[in-house]
């Protein structure tokens, strides 16, 4: 399993790493170079090679919209790190710190051009489609960011609130990805459709995943620091649920931190922890996971083909769900 996923890994960065570049402005490009450079899982363009093969096409049929996706989902990146004020991405210094945050926008506009140039490879018969399906899907993100940076200044988000914000903004990535190589490779509609939605819940469960590596994971493997979303209030899965279960005392120590302008960051961030520990979040997010894993592999489930075709897609849901990274 490991040997063809490093199979279709070593395709990937090799046609990332032939992509062209304009000569000049070296400071619009050179970040660009870098981001891509940092490397990453490279899920999003695995799922599209998959979902190609799923259906019985091979790989190479999906290598354009699949690498379009994977600079589109680097462009994100590069602006969320701006407005999240993020310092490490991947373990090494975000765009904006090494330059700064203009260019770091002007460069992640420059890879959403990227990105549909890429699509525009896309074999002829299938194009219209997959331009379709992913416009749709880097509107829909736009949304979700938009929802996100809301919910920063509004006190009354709610679980669902915050599902559906991950949803757009993570989820669906994942879920078009796996439909455009379905789509490339004949599926039909039911059936990518159903491998859609595989992809979003397995979306939903890695965001969940990320809200609680945030918290419990391990700086050195993580690849960002921890606790840059209590430092940073975000609404996540974890303080919206801790905000609901908690007594009148602990919601009230927990507005305090929220509240503070002035504090210092290790403090806060085992203060936020321990009132997370009191009250099972850890537990409750592990839960919610697993409920959003099981969904989606009741979806790839449905997939009227053989089981062993799908063992590699059950594969990287299982390693999605350990990761540690």
């Amino acid at each position: 399993m490991e040997t063809k996923l490093n199979q279709y890994l070593t395709e990937i960065n090799e046609t990332i790493a032939r992509i062209h570049y304009p000569a000049a402005p070296d400071g619009l490009y050179e970040p660009v170079r870098y981001t891509l450079s940092l490397g990453g899982k490279r899920i999003r363009p695995l799922l599209t090679l998959m979902g190609c093969e799923l259906f019985g096409k091979h790989r190479s049929e999906a290598i354009a919209p699949a690498t379009a996706i994977e600079i589109f989902h680097n462009f994100t990146l590069l602006h969320d790190d701006v407005m999240d004020k993020a310092e490490l991405r991947r373990g090494k210094p975000t765009v904006h710190c090494v330059w700064d945050e203009i260019t770091a926008i002007l460069s992640g506009d420059v890879m959403q051009i990227m990105a549909y140039k890429e699509l525009a490879r896309t074999p002829q018969p299938y194009l219209k489609e997959v331009l379709e399906i992913f416009s749709e899907m880097a509107a829909e993100i736009c949304e979700g960011q938009q929802f996100d940076m809301e919910f920063e200044h509004t006190s009354n988000v709610s679980v669902d609130d915050y599902l559906m914000m991950i949803r757009l903004k993570t989820a669906i990535l994942l879920g078009c990805a796996l439909k455009i190589g379905a789509r490339i490779a004949d599926a039909p509609p039911i059936e990518a459709d159903l491998l859609y939605r595989f992809g979003e819940e397995i979306g939903l469960a890695f965001q969940l995943k990320d809200d609680y590596l945030d918290v419990y994971g391990d700086s050195s493997t993580f690849g960002k620091k921890i606790g840059g979303d209590i430092l940073n209030n975000k609404k996540t899965f974890m303080l919206i649920s801790a905000l609901n279960k908690a007594d009148e005392q602990t919601r009230s120590e927990l507005n305090r931190w929220i509240g503070l302008e002035s504090f210092d960051p290790e403090e806060k961030i085992t203060a936020v922890t321990r009132i997370y520990n009191q009250l099972g979040i850890d537990r409750l997010c592990e839960e919610e996971m697993e409920k959003h894993y099981r969904h989606a592999l009741t979806s790839l489930q449905e997939i009227a083909v053989g089981e062993e075709k799908k063992e590699m897609l059950y594969y990287i849901a299982g390693q999605m769900m350990k990761r540690t990274v």
